[in-house]
């Protein structure tokens, strides 16, 4: 397997406690067999990594130092001291007397309560995650970038596609053009007509997307502004985008694969977007919402039209 990892500290300021757990659970699927190891360790015992040197975890681990800084680089610190820091902090959180994750795998022969309860579990779990782990700045400059885009396009196949459909369906109703392909070769025949002013959305769980990654890259050629919407933000599909928008995903099952858990993070970065650019375009969007709804509104109650 091809792993798409690079250090990603950039100087700024590092990921709180609760957002070391999220990014563990986002790249660790991404990164190298060693690193990994790393990664479980820290994310399966907070205070007792805390308590090690760079030295003990390498040798827990049975890894080397240096794997055990560029894991931490990776995660968002400068060095391993702050991620210790960071274990410490998270520790505290854990032993604050929050209720016991619910980790169990669903079960084919589970009763449906159980199903549910697993279910609403790793949806809530997803969702923290993705709230915890998302760039709030690349957010304000996906935002602003769509919202003053003459045109938007939007790629995803499979799950994906439909998180692209609600995501043009929402732009439609505040008056953006926005359009979902789902068609490999439209979406490409399309994105050659993008140029300086438009801005093109991709969405894929695996980064690797190739019939997602052609029209972004097509996009980014012609000079549109390009936003990929990822659970692997260290995939190919980062290269061609100018902002990345990271996701999370509860973990994958034989009976919850990962089409299932990704839609749920991929739903929230879309809605954050979709408020976001609303509020950046309130005095044409709230008008264009109204006049929706009011075109709608005999649909829903015939005998008033």
């Amino acid at each position: 397997m091809t792993h798409y990892v690079k250090e990603s500290f950039s100087g700024g300021a590092p990921p709180a406690p609760a957002a070391l757990a999220a990014k563990v659970r986002t790249l660790a699927p991404s990164m190298t067999r060693s690193m990994q190891r790393v990664a479980e360790a820290v994310a399966g015992d907070p205070a007792g990594c805390a308590a090690l040197t760079v030295t003990g975890l390498a040798e827990l681990t049975g890894t080397s130092e240096a794997t055990v800084v560029r894991t931490a680089r990776l995660l968002g610190y400068p060095g391993y001291r702050d991620l210790r820091l960071a274990l410490a902090g998270l520790a505290a959180q854990q032993q604050s007397g929050r209720a016991p994750a619910v980790t169990a795998d669903i079960a084919v022969d589970d009763p449906i309560a159980d199903v549910v309860a697993k279910l609403a579990y790793d949806e809530q779990q997803t969702l923290a995650d993705t709230a915890a782990a998302l760039d709030t700045v690349q957010l304000g400059a996906a935002v602003g970038a769509l919202a003053g885009a003459r045109r938007i396009d939007i790629y995803g196949v499979g799950a994906s596609s439909l998180v692209g459909q609600d995501l043009a369906q929402k732009l439609l109703r505040i008056g953006l053009i926005a359009h979902a392909h789902t068609d490999p070769h439209l979406a490409v025949t399309n994105a050659v007509q993008l140029r300086s002013g438009d801005a093109a959305v991709a969405i894929t769980h695996s980064g690797s997307t190739g019939d997602v990654i052609e029209p972004l890259r097509v996009a980014f050629d012609r000079g549109a502004t390009t936003i990929a919407i990822t659970g692997r933000p260290d995939g190919p599909i980062s290269q061609y985008a100018d902002h990345v928008l990271t996701t999370s995903t509860a973990r994958e099952s034989e009976l919850r694969p990962a089409a299932m858990s990704s839609r749920t993070s991929q739903l929230l970065v879309v809605d954050c977007l979709f408020i976001g650019i609303a509020q950046r375009t309130y005095e044409t969007a709230a008008p264009a919402l109204s006049a929706s709804y009011e075109a709608l509104a005999h649909r829903h109650n015939p005998r008033t039209r």
